[in-house]
């Protein structure tokens, strides 16, 4: 498993970008991160929750509750203009970062 400080700078891009891709709720997230990375990152759901926070009170994203099929609601999120913008700005710094970290670990394996 990798280690969470690794992933922690971009935790940010990565809920954005699947918020991108569909309207989603929290268990939802967590479920696809485990499986889309083969359970090598689980996100815990306490530091999820936080970044649902800050992406909301940044303006990326907004929340709506949604029905369910047994009665229950559950929150969803979706992403705003100016949150496709950031994710937008933040995809090309990690094109830029990856391109500076592989010239030093290059040929390293």
């Amino acid at each position: 498993m990798i280690s969470s400080d690794i992933i922690r700078g971009h935790l940010d891009a990565i809920i954005l970008r699947m918020i991108f891709e569909k309207d989603c709720y929290g268990y939802e997230i967590s479920k696809e991160i485990a499986s889309r990375t083969g359970k090598e990152f689980q996100i815990k759901e306490a530091t999820l929750y936080a970044v649902f926070q800050r992406l909301e009170k940044k303006g990326y994203i907004e929340s709506y509750l949604g029905n369910v099929s047994n009665g229950s609601r559950r929150r969803y999120y979706s992403i705003t203009e100016s949150g496709e913008a950031y994710l937008e700005e933040e995809i090309k710094n990690w094109h830029k970062a990856r391109e500076i970290i592989d010239i030093f670990m290059e040929g390293l394996e």
